[in-house]
């Protein structure tokens, strides 16, 4: 019998789910999701088609003994959600800064669970962050929106590569001091 290695991260209580470390057990539903071309496009790191075994890389990339992002899932199993609602990480950077990434599955969208984590992880600020980035796609003003009502102040525009896209697309810049 093999246990699975659970990373010491905290567990951050939202009030329809939690936010918890990944685990072997979500790869399935992580597959799903991030295979949908609509999650893939909203991303900059998410290929499309998503290839098989990319989730449980991903796992093991988030799970490994010294990860470059600190990634948890919204667990919504033990509210009547789904267990897993979406992804949320924190990248560090150096000067305890952190830049915040998130993405919900389809399924959830419009229903303030974005909004929810971002303010969650927040207010929880496990990594002790003094500031917190973030960046959106400008096609993307539902996800701006997620930024400016937790806080964010835009900060400027510039452009990143998206893998699905296979084009740099323009995007909006936030931070937060906390």
């Amino acid at each position: 019998m093999r246990l699975e290695t659970i990373p010491n991260q905290p567990l951050v209580e939202a009030d329809r789910f939690c936010l918890r470390p990944l685990r072997r057990s979500d790869a399935g539903l992580l597959q799903m999701y991030a295979s949908d071309k609509r999650v893939a496009e909203a991303t900059s790191s998410i290929p499309h088609p998503y290839p098989p075994g990319a989730a449980e890389a991903f796992i093991a990339r988030a799970n490994s003994d010294n990860p470059k992002e600190v990634v948890w899932v919204m667990d919504g199993k033990a509210q009547g959600l789904g267990e897993v609602l979406g992804v949320i990480s924190l990248r560090c950077m150096d000067r305890d800064q952190a830049e915040v990434s998130y993405w919900v599955a389809p399924a959830f969208w419009n229903a303030g669970i974005a909004s929810e984590a971002v303010k969650t992880l927040l207010a929880g600020n496990p990594m002790k962050c003094k500031t917190i980035f973030a960046q959106v796609f400008q096609d993307n003003p539902a996800s701006a929106r997620v930024l400016t009502n937790a806080g964010f102040e835009y900060i400027g525009d510039a452009e990143v590569h998206s893998v699905a896209r296979d084009a740099n697309v323009p995007t909006w810049t936030y931070s937060k001091k906390l």
